[in-house]
């Protein structure tokens, strides 16, 4: 069973930073876009921020200038470094990876368990 694990979430002031990591419990290949999304509590889950094979990113834009997305494509982990966190950035934060393969078995829409962010004073 492939299983994507998330982690870096926790507890964090208004203004502070946090670094979100997402591995593969097992070797993929042939990954694609590998993204993270968040939802809030009575929100719908949204991406925050995308990045596909060949390195081209795309963010939400309220986040645009304060998150970066990278990838390890050698290891294929993907980060999110969140720097000037608000209030409103509390979430659980999702790690997404759009089509892999693992063991001979393609896989589509893959979703990690999720870690949650909250930005509070």
């Amino acid at each position: 069973q492939v299983q994507l694990v998330e982690s870096g979430g926790g507890l964090v002031q208004p203004g502070g930073s946090l670094r979100l990591s997402c591995a593969a419990s097992v070797s993929i290949n042939s990954v694609n876009t590998m993204g993270w999304y968040r939802q809030a509590p009575g929100e719908e889950r949204e991406l925050v921020a995308a990045i596909n094979s060949g390195g081209s990113t795309r963010y939400a834009d309220s986040v645009k200038g304060r998150f970066t997305i990278a990838r390890d494509n050698a290891r294929n982990r993907v980060y999110l470094q969140m720097n000037s966190l608000k209030p409103e950035d509390t979430a659980v934060y999702y790690c997404n990876v759009d089509r892999f393969i693992a063991s001979g078995t393609y896989y589509r829409d893959y979703w990690g368990q999720g870690t949650q962010v909250t930005v509070s004073s």
